[in-house]
């Protein structure tokens, strides 16, 4: 399963900026589209009050005298129900005035409109009617001529009332919200989903960047591989450019390193030839300087060549390879002297580093083993977690636990009957260091010296 996008990542980042867009534009279509369907359903409304308005007139029927009486036949049936919810009042003068003739709908109440708006020849406001009812209502001024009198142009004024229960609407508007609301709450659903998805397809190719990263660092590749967007591939040729331009610089100054210590060694070998030609404590003085200069200037190369080796990225060393031609090779030094090196190592256990670092340090404490061992070397290789344990034992004289603890110490040898500089495990302890290892040394079941060694490992 993919993990959740952290707070502080570009996913993250992204995917908030769209989800808030969205909300904010699904809020406001939705206040308008209710909006607008309110304003529909209230003029759906207000056209069957003008329709109710109209028949009213119609049935009304004018006597001599400027009375009105209504013809049943055209008005809505709804008129002569209790509490309907339409109603409609007939009064004499304004729409302020009080009195009149009522719709049976109404029983015993009044229209009491307020807050009229006028609209050319009809008037609209709002009312309070029975059982707490809102009321929208239409009011239209109609009068009659008076027949009755010998007066020219007599007539009487009343003022039509048509008023309808809003609850209608209000029902109508609270429906279409809840329907609107769970749409719009599916479709901000559906949208983020799609936001979510697209940001992880769009940022699919970083990861794969990251992911090539990963594998040049635990050694599984030397380059970005893979076909890349052309948004990204100029990042990734320009990774690949830095890779390499970090391993020439790199390579340059080992070469100049190992340059630097083959011009020293040759005026020291001079200066040794000329100490052992002539003789003498002046002689003697000359040779244990070069003695000690040539040791110092091999540790340091190894050191200065493990360190390079560590800014290099993609460096992987097979260990069984390297394990298995040391111990060909040791094994014919050290063949007169009957000498058995026994090596186990797993085939997929691998070296996180370069392979001449592995082979100066192994071939160390091999090479150390079979100077001091009687006939058997034993050297064994496993994996534990992400680590890589080296353990070379063999069955000489040992040392004591002070003696140990002084084995590696700079230019210092406990034993000067065997041949080397002295610094192998030296070399060993500090080459380990700058891999985030370590190096110890202990007794060996076989009664000799037993030698770990433990460095970062590659699956």
């Amino acid at each position: 399963m993919a993990k959740p996008p952290r707070l502080n990542s570009l996913a993250a980042r992204l995917i908030a900026a769209a989800a808030v867009w969205t909300v904010l534009a699904l809020a406001a279509g939705g206040f308008v589209l209710s909006g607008a369907f309110r304003n529909a359903a209230q003029n759906n409304f207000d056209t069957s009050l003008i329709t109710d308005m109209d028949g009213l007139i119609a049935a009304a029927d004018p006597d001599p005298e400027g009375g009105v009486s209504l013809q049943a036949r055209f008005l809505n049936h709804r008129f002569d129900r209790v509490y309907s919810g339409l109603y409609y009042q007939i009064k004499p003068g304004g729409a302020e005035s009080s009195g009149g003739q009522i719709s049976r709908s109404l029983f015993d109440k009044q229209i009491m409109p307020g807050g009229f708006r006028r609209e050319g020849a009809r008037m609209w406001g709002y009312a309070e009617g029975p059982e707490n009812q809102h009321l929208r209502v239409l009011a239209q001024r109609v009068e009659f001529p008076i027949t009755a009198t010998e007066a020219p142009g007599d007539t009487s004024s009343y003022t039509f009332l048509v008023a309808g229960d809003m609850s209608q609407v209000e029902s109508e508007t609270r429906e279409f919200n809840g329907i609107l609301f769970w749409s719009f709450l599916l479709l901000g659903l559906g949208l983020l989903m799609a936001i979510l998805i697209q940001v992880r397809i769009g940022l699919m190719p970083l990861r794969r960047v990251s992911e090539a990263l990963a594998r040049i660092r635990d050694g599984h590749a030397r380059r970005l591989e893979g076909n890349f967007p052309s948004e990204i591939a100029p990042l990734a040729g320009e990774l690949n450019s830095l890779i390499q331009h970090s391993e020439e610089v790199v390579g340059r100054a080992r070469t100049h390193v190992s340059n630097l210590a083959h011009f020293l060694k040759t005026p020291l070998s001079v200066l040794t030839s000329e100490a052992e030609a002539n003789p003498g404590p002046l002689a003697d003085q000359v040779k244990s300087q070069v003695g000690s200069t040539r040791r110092q200037v091999d540790h340091y190369l190894a050191r200065a060549r493990a360190a390079g080796s560590l800014d290099v990225l993609g460096n992987r060393t097979e260990v069984e390879a390297v394990l298995s031609g040391l111990t060909r090779v040791l094994s014919r030094i050290h063949g007169d002297r009957g000498i058995d090196i026994d090596c186990e190592c797993p085939a997929d256990l691998y070296f996180r580093g370069e392979r001449q670092d592995l082979e100066e340090m192994a071939g160390n404490l091999i090479d150390n083993a079979c100077k001091w061992a009687k006939s058997q070397v034993r050297v064994r290789a496993v994996r534990e977690g992400a680590r890589l344990v080296l353990t070379v034992e063999d069955d000489g004289p040992g040392l004591t636990e002070t003696e140990r603890a002084q084995v590696g110490s700079r230019g210092e040898r406990l034993d000067e009957s065997v041949p080397g500089t002295g610094l192998g495990l030296a070399i060993v302890r500090d080459i380990s260091k700058l891999y985030q290892g370590f190096f110890v040394l202990d007794a060996s079941p076989l009664g000799g010296l037993l030698a770990r060694l433990n460095l970062p490992a590659l699956s």
